[in-house]
Order: structure tokens, then C-alpha cells, then sequence
């Protein structure tokens, strides 16, 4: 990590590991995708593991931007008392199709928010990932 100082505040660029274990270490995260000349933002429950971020989803709106435009970003972030920090995955989304590889995501265990049948695993192969923390900063 790098920091430098702004006023009060620290700001501190992660490394890709440090980016990696805050993924590995939370659960509710925002995917970004584009379809149709349209941004969307959706958030997620996820488990990230072996540099992939993976969800669950049904078929409907989500799967089918996906699937018009893999390209997708995912974002990560978290506030304590005097901190906050921001982690974002640049990357290509496919549905996993191997029933082997269906099985060990079962293990993850990824409750999805709204319930409902969610047979999709979605793997976010990432091409880039950057984060940064900022200390010092006021919450409100």
C-alpha cells in the first residue's frame, strides 16, 4: 500500500491482494452493466474465491444485459468510525455451465436478497481490480 496525505486525511491505494481479501471478507456487492446504451446498477450477494467474484440469478433483466454485454464493473465498499474504502472489479461475466463446478458454488453458500428460484451462477472473471482506502474521513 501507498498513502499520501490530503489535508487530514490518508489516502491509500490497495494492492490486488488487499483488494482480494475485503472481497473475500463481505457478501453485499453492486454490479454495473450496460445493455442497450442503458447503465444499470444492481446489488448483489456474492462470494468472491480464486480472484472470481460469483452471484446467483433468475432469469429476467439482469442475465439478459449480461448476456447482451459481458463487460460489467462490481463494486465493493465499507465505512468504520473514521474510515472508508472502496474496492471495484473490472471484468468479463459468463454463467457457469459445469455442473461440477454448479456444485462446489453450492458450497459457497450465496442467499440471494429477493427469494425466488435463482438456478444461475454468474463468474466474474476479473481483467482489472483497484481499490482505496481513505482514513480520516467524517461520517455522517
Amino acid at each position: 500500500m501507498t498513502g499520501r496525505f490530503e489535508g487530514s486525511q490518508r489516502k491509500e491505494i490497495l494492492s490486488a491482494t488487499a483488494c482480494w481479501e475485503l472481497l473475500e471478507n463481505h457478501r453485499l456487492g453492486r454490479l454495473a452493466t450496460a445493455a442497450d446504451g442503458r447503465p444499470d446498477i444492481i446489488p448483489v450477494n456474492y462470494r468472491a474465491q480464486d480472484h472470481t467474484v460469483y452471484f446467483k440469478s433468475a432469469e429476467g433483466s439482469k442475465l439478459a444485459a449480461l448476456t447482451v454485454n459481458p463487460q460489467v464493473a462490481f463494486e465493493v465498499d465499507g465505512m468504520s468510525e473514521n474510515a472508508a474504502w472502496s474496492v471495484v472489479v473490472h471484468g468479463t461475466a459468463t454463467v457457469v455451465q459445469s455442473f461440477g463446478e454448479m456444485a462446489i458454488l453450492d458450497e459457497l453458500g450465496i442467499e440471494p436478497w429477493e427469494k425466488g428460484a435463482k438456478y444461475n451462477y454468474i463468474a466474474i472473471t476479473a481483467d482489472q481490480v483497484t481499490g482505496r482506502r481513505l482514513s480520516g474521513v467524517e461520517t455522517v
